[in-house]
């Protein structure tokens, strides 16, 4: 999954892709490197984010959305977690909704996801973008992730989402310490008892930037350690900024481990 952040502040990207033009010649150039999924963000959801209206955000998606239906033949993911913004990518194309409060944070989001037949990610977060990284505690850190995204499962299936197209992600750096981090790398194996394929997202995160004492736009290497990683413990959709790279990675990976 190669990311598209149309924001202006998003941690790694944000103010790169605010243009429809350059946005989309990027998503091309990532499905020309390899990417089976474009993930459309126009939001940030990095710690301490503010949040902004749907109008705002579907003015942020609606142009580079339009041409990229076009331009591209791989499938197209929103990633919000507002049933409006779903609504308007999915009337135009979108065929996935990534919702990082996995059909929490609106109550009509999984009626949208349903109405049109999409798939979704269904990711873990503690408390909100705003707030989640101020001192996250778990009594039971896999049980609870295990936990959230089970009943998301059921929320899912009682709206009448296909149980096909339902991918679950453990979520990363959201409202996780560098250890929560971690540990969800080293177990990830728990989660494919969910029954459904797992999304796992490392891409140039903070723990990274903790683990190597690098900036963000020097955590190639470490995406890419942590991303194999990932696939050897069961994930099945990488969710990167450097395609290209993690292509290899992953084709390797998936031969001698899978």
């Amino acid at each position: 999954m190669g990311v598209l952040n149309v924001t202006p502040d998003s941690f790694s990207d944000g103010g790169e892709f605010q243009n429809p033009e350059n946005a989309a010649r990027h998503a091309v150039s990532m499905v020309k490197e390899g990417a089976d999924i474009i993930d459309i963000g126009g939001e940030s959801t990095r710690p301490g984010a503010k949040k902004i209206t749907p109008e705002e955000e579907i003015n942020r998606i609606k142009d580079v959305l339009e041409i990229l239906i076009k331009k591209v033949d791989v499938p197209i993911s929103i990633d919000t977690y507002k049933s409006q913004v779903a609504e308007y990518a999915l009337s135009r194309g979108a065929s996935i909704v990534n919702d990082i409060s996995a059909l929490r944070a609106d109550n009509d989001m999984a009626k949208v996801v349903a109405k049109y037949g999409a798939g979704v990610v269904l990711m873990h977060i503690k408390g909100a973008p705003e707030t989640m990284q101020e001192n996250p505690h778990y009594e039971d850190l896999i049980g609870e992730i295990y936990g959230y995204l089970d009943s998301s499962i059921h929320i899912a299936v009682r709206a009448g989402i296909d149980e096909e197209k339902i991918i679950v992600d453990p979520g990363i750096g959201f409202g996780k310490t560098f250890e929560h981090n971690l540990t969800i790398l080293r177990e990830l194996s728990r989660f494919k008892k969910l029954g459904k394929p797992i999304l796992v997202g490392t891409s140039r995160k903070s723990f990274l930037g903790k683990l190597l004492n690098k900036d963000v736009k020097d955590r190639l290497y470490g995406t890419l350690a942590s991303s194999a990683i990932a696939i050897v413990n069961g994930a099945d959709i990488i969710r990167v900024h450097d395609v290209g790279q993690m292509k290899d990675v992953a084709t390797v990976v998936d031969i001698l481990k899978r």
